[in-house]
């Protein structure tokens, strides 16, 4: 932006885009809500001034949402391990969330504390809260109400899936639409899905896309690939790469997969493709230790 577009923008924002009044001890200005254009004395100033600031709002409200939506999240929705504070997998076959506590464990530690248990003969426990571990799934259901009784959004999230696995929508909906004004990354994600697939709920392409932003806004690899497709299918391939570059750094193997189909094609340059594959690289290298591969090689010789 120029230096005399720069002026002109902190010229609006000094008085009322309407009516032109500046602000002054009793007279408060308040931007608008969705972009940081213009503000106003007023709500009638701000309807009064709407159909000559609509179009410029919208456009600017899209930039600042993509200025969000293509920052490089510091790590994944999944976060560390809160016992070896290592980044968790993606593939989340590689941890277990524990409905005593709701904290996602990696295998690692998991086997760690399986391994200790066995060797000293003790009871065996949640290796976060040290809660005594329950035999059931019907046990683990309470635990898991309990925890959403409290207000918890990933046991909230953890029962929607388990509603969807028994064909209830209506009720996963639910459960993931809490969380998700809980700040749950994954349960946009699931509402993502379900507004894509029109379970228990109407198919919606704009509210699939919004839950989908959020997720990835939030770290979701996952959804974050699946922003790169919807671009993809809309010829917006320029933005596709975008989405998958961030998500391949995130250890995200389809996306580097489509990175290097693209770059066949000559829509990624090599150097960013190279930077992408190091970059996944080194993410899936900070999920691995000791810990893990011995897990791994237990359950290999099992």
């Amino acid at each position: 932006m120029s230096t005399e577009s720069n002026e002109a923008v902190d010229t609006m924002l000094l008085c009322c885009a309407a009516c032109g009044i500046v602000e002054v001890d009793d007279i408060k200005l308040r931007e608008c809500a969705d972009c940081d254009l213009v503000r106003y004395c007023s709500d009638a100033c701000q309807r009064e001034h709407k159909s000559q600031h609509e179009e410029a709002c919208k456009k600017r409200a899209a930039e600042l949402r993509d200025e969000i939506l293509f920052m490089q999240p510091e790590n994944t929705h999944l976060g560390d391990c809160p016992i070896c504070m290592i980044p968790l997998p993606i593939d989340q076959k590689k941890s277990t969330m524990h409905s005593c506590c709701s904290k996602v464990i990696c295998k690692g530690c998991n086997h760690a504390n399986k391994m200790r248990e066995a060797e000293g003969r003790i009871e065996q426990s949640c290796p976060f809260c040290r809660k005594p571990t329950v035999a059931t799934d019907e046990e683990c259901d309470k635990q898991r109400m309990k925890r959403i009784e409290a207000n918890d959004q990933a046991a909230m999230c953890a029962e929607g899936v388990q509603q969807s696995k028994k064909g209830d929508y209506i009720r996963a909906f639910q459960y993931f639409t809490k969380a998700a004004e809980l700040g749950n990354v994954d349960a946009h994600y699931q509402l993502a899905v379900m507004y894509d697939d029109g379970h228990g709920v109407e198919k919606d392409k704009g509210k699939e896309i919004y839950h989908l932003e959020e997720a990835a806004i939030g770290g979701h690899p996952d959804a974050r690939f699946n922003l790169g497709c919807e671009e993809e299918e809309n010829g917006n391939i320029e933005k596709a790469v975008k989405h998958w570059i961030i998500s391949a750094t995130q250890g995200h193997d389809k996306s580097i997969k489509a990175l290097m189909g693209y770059f066949k094609e000559g829509f990624v340059s090599k150097d960013d493709l190279a930077a992408a594959l190091r970059a996944h690289q080194a993410a899936v290298d900070a999920t691995k230790s000791p810990q893990r591969e011995a897990a791994e090689e237990y359950a290999r010789r099992k």
